[in-house]
């Protein structure tokens, strides 16, 4: 047992010095970025627990301020990835690095904590932030590829493929809490939060995610529908299934619990007319 922690516990030594020093290139580029000192303070405090000899440490808390040091350097380099417009060239394989980088997390607690829930180590905001983070990311490169007509003559497929890889991280990022039913026992005296909370919307950004997941599935039932060959494409159903349920609940929200708020519903709507 003591010979498997030692191991743990070097396998995320060795990952925190190796981001450090990714970090430490990227703080060259811009000092003064609010994310980046965030995660080289962390990263100090990593350090520093190492050199110290890492005596009575607790894992999961490892863990959690690793995975945090990954979401704050991936979000400074998709903010220059968004800055560039994503280059055409080498947009694809900075792309995939980030969801490689942002899946890390999740690959080191099946690791390094053998039969533990994902959840239960990380803690529920970790965990769907980073679900939003890879979901966020596709749909930002999708929306700028839908620019692209030409581009997406000639690379339809791909186009496809990324937006069924976003909807499906930003599902993931809606189901990582229960809805709250109310006959559980649960007494809300505020019934517009208790109308969302059993939708399953605990914040903006679970709406933000609603709309982005409906006009993802929008640009997938376009391009599949005016498709000479979209019959080989199964998936058309499925995202305009999925699609108009999630934007029917956004409306349902943004225009019941949560009018006034400053949620438009304009496109959601029209979205809605159409896959309908």
């Amino acid at each position: 047992m003591a010979d498997d922690y030692r191991r743990q516990d070097f396998e995320l030594e060795r990952r925190i010095f190796e981001i450090d020093n990714k970090c430490s290139c990227l703080r060259a580029e811009k000092q003064d970025d609010d994310y980046l000192q965030n995660a080289s303070a962390i990263l100090e405090k990593l350090k520093s627990f190492y050199r110290q000899g890492g005596e009575s440490f607790n894992l999961f808390k490892l863990l959690q301020d690793y995975t945090q040091v990954i979401l704050d350097i991936t979000f400074y380099e998709e903010n220059q990835l968004v800055d560039q417009e994503f280059p055409e060239d080498s947009s694809p394989f900075k792309i995939q690095q980030l969801l490689q980088d942002l899946t890390e997390p999740e690959v080191l607690v099946a690791r390094l904590t053998p039969g533990q829930e994902v959840q239960s180590v990380l803690g529920t905001e970790l965990l769907e932030c980073l679900y939003w983070r890879r979901g966020a990311l596709l749909y930002m490169y999708c929306h700028t590829l839908h620019q692209r007509k030409q581009w997406i003559k000639k690379n339809k497929d791909t186009f496809i493929k990324c937006i069924q890889e976003g909807v499906r991280y930003l599902m993931r990022m809606l189901q990582v809490r229960n809805t709250v039913k109310l006959n559980d026992g649960v007494v809300l005296h505020d019934s517009a939060t208790a109308s969302i909370l059993s939708e399953g919307i605990f914040s903006d950004t679970h709406l933000l995610t609603m709309m982005y997941i409906g006009e993802m599935c929008f640009w997938a039932v376009k391009y599949e529908d005016c498709s000479a060959d979209s019959t080989d494409h199964k998936d058309g159903l499925q995202f305009r299934d999925i699609g108009t349920q999630i934007l029917n609940k956004y409306v349902h929200a943004c225009e019941g619990p949560l009018q006034g708020q400053g949620w438009n519903t304009e496109n959601a709507k029209e979205i809605l007319s159409i896959l309908q």
